[in-house]
């Protein structure tokens, strides 16, 4: 894990070396302030010569100054680095997810992935920068200090020895107890973003049914168990600051007794400069393993964080471009080979079984059936959003695991129910079917899909901004954007998932009419929930329970086909009926 992690400092690591090589020199420079203290005391003060005061007082002065701008390197450094391997975690991560297939998402679900790409990466960039830092200058500054406090006085320095238990323990059951509790922090994390994200996106739903309350109470719930949990950890963690300032007064107490009997003492040899340097020192031991402590605490509280990173940067997309990969569509024919599919692998239930249909190039399809009969599961296995458990699907007489993903999903064009916009101008937005599209050619296509119409309607007209997820336009008009969007790409295979469920039967009429004049050789499969959508296609296919019920013309199914009749029935007495 912290090899994976490591690689993503890349090209700052220069800054990530520079950082701890700094904070030598301002460690060195701290250790040497006490000892340079005590000779001014001792060969100084206490003597009362002035030209040793102001001999040490300016080495103190420039020993103060190195160590400040080894200080401020040190700190400017880290932050670059920090800040840039956040950068690049986030970088990695985003471009992990988009090779991700549906089921790979499904997987960690929208809002974990959020909370990784941003709570838990800013959890291990502190984490880092505290390593840079505090995991280098605390063992340095523990090191010279010993070094110094053994050569004043090694008997009188060693008391700090019997505070090392105490600390070691109260240490170890702090972060046994901590890291548990931050996992499971982060895991809630994901539920409330989950909520808030629910919220936010139904949010009209939630009005309209004057659900506010409840919202409330369920968001309060969630946050309620981040805040117990964090209560929790912080409770623990609080017991660390008393424990190290008992050990640090304690430790002082005991050499102030006994350093002033040594000083007193003349056998003892040891001079009052020599025991506030020796202070000093102790202090500097004692407050290195708290900043030990607290890095280990650090690292504790980030290592779910680290966790979750990970997992996402080895997750392997289970669909991928195979090596010699068909780049061309030779048409837009469709054969589904005895087809068995299921969105879990351990499902007991496929969710579709024993497809067995063939769709020549350039025909229109209609696919029918009731909720849950498996017909957006069908029409996703065609540009290999998901990979099919037994049998085969042909695009161009090839099976789609040969294709190159982009080319294959550059030749197939979806429109579905509950198509996305995205933040930005109608013109933005239509031309992710084609970059290229020129200005006649978008209008073109939004005439054929019946969308110029309200488009000159606006006061900017093809430059109207379009908020985040389209929330500015009806259901209608964005269905309606969405197909010219889908129309720019001139795919072999437009693929519509009840993508006209929000228009009127008029305009859904003249949407179908436009795809026989400006895609005629483009084979067009039309997911709908009324008969009239689908009764002129040159062969409707009929889903019951992720099973083939029947395929064939209108009059065909009306013939022998018992739930395309019940449907068509319902649908036309009810017509009839309204009228």
């Amino acid at each position: 894990m912290i090899r994976k992690l490591t690689a993503r400092v890349r090209q700052y690591k220069k800054q990530a070396i520079a950082t701890p090589l700094f904070m030598i020199g301002e460690v060195a420079m701290e250790a040497a302030i006490p000892l340079i203290m005590s000779w001014m005391i001792d060969r100084g003060i206490e003597k009362g010569s002035m030209p040793d005061i102001l001999l040490y007082g300016g080495l103190l002065l420039v020993t103060a100054l190195i160590s400040l701008i080894s200080g401020v390197m040190s700190g400017r450094m880290a932050a670059v680095s920090s800040a840039g391997f956040a950068r690049n975690l986030r970088h990695d991560m985003y471009y992990r997810i988009q090779d991700f297939s549906f089921s790979n998402i499904d997987k960690f679900s929208t809002s974990s992935i959020i909370t990784r790409l941003t709570t838990d990466v800013t959890n291990v960039q502190n984490s880092f920068q505290m390593i840079l830092r505090m995991a280098v200058r605390a063992p340095l500054t523990l090191i010279f200090s010993m070094i110094m406090a053994l050569t004043i006085n090694a008997r009188l320095s060693l008391v700090f020895v019997f505070t090392l238990p105490v600390l070691g323990l109260g240490i170890f059951l702090i972060m046994s107890r901590t890291h548990p509790v931050f996992r499971r922090v982060f895991q809630t994390y994901d539920k409330l973003n989950n909520v808030v994200q629910e919220n936010l996106r139904g949010v009209r739903v939630v009005k309209s049914f004057v659900r506010e309350d409840y919202e409330v109470q369920k968001f309060n719930g969630i946050s309620g168990s981040i805040y117990k949990d964090f209560v929790h950890a912080e409770r623990n963690i609080a017991f660390m600051s008393p424990l190290m300032m008992t050990c640090i007064y304690t430790c002082t107490l005991v050499i102030s007794w006994l350093g002033a009997k040594a000083v007193v003492n003349p056998a003892d040899g040891m001079t009052t400069g020599q025991l506030m340097s020796l202070i000093t020192y102790v202090i500097q031991i004692l407050s290195s393993l708290m900043m030990v402590s607290f890095t280990f605490l650090m690292i504790t509280m980030s290592r779910a964080s680290a966790q979750r990173i990970v997992e996402v940067l080895d997750e392997e997309t289970d669909i991928v471009s195979p090596a010699d990969a068909e780049t061309m569509i030779p048409d837009g024919s469709i054969d589904f080979d005895h087809v068995n599919f299921s969105y879990a692998s351990r499902s007991e239930r496929d969710t579709l079984s024993d497809i067995d249909i063939h769709i020549p190039s350039g025909s229109v399809v209609g696919v029918l059936g009731g909720t849950g009969s498996g017909k957006s599961s069908l029409v996703q296995l065609i540009p290999r959003l998901y990979d099919v458990k037994d049998g085969a699907v042909r695009v161009g007489g090839i099976d789609t695991r040969k294709y190159d993903l982009t080319s294959l999903r550059d030749g197939v064009a979806m429109v579905l129910q509950k198509n996305e916009l995205f933040s930005g101008t109608i013109k933005d937005n239509l031309r992710w079917g084609n970059e290229e599209a020129t200005d006649e050619e978008i209008e073109e296509a939004c005439k054929l899909a019946q969308a110029d119409s309200f488009i000159q309607d606006f006061p900017d007209k093809y430059d109207t901004w379009i908020e985040q997820g389209g929330t500015n336009v009806s259901g209608g008009q964005k269905q309606r954007l969405c197909i010219a969007r889908a129309l720019l790409k001139k795919p072999k295979i437009l693929i519509l998932d009840d993508s006209t469920s929000a228009v009127d039967t008029k305009t859904d009429a003249l949407i179908r009419a436009g795809f026989h004049s400006y895609i005629p050789d483009t084979t067009k499969v039309i997911i709908a929930q009324r008969v009239s959508s689908v009764m002129d296609a040159d062969q409707i296919i009929v889903l019951d329970n992720g099973r083939v019920v029947d395929i064939g013309t209108h009059e065909e199914l009306l013939k022998r086909c018992e739930i395309y009749r019940e449907v068509h029935d319902s649908q036309t007495k009810g017509g009839e009926d309204h009228e």
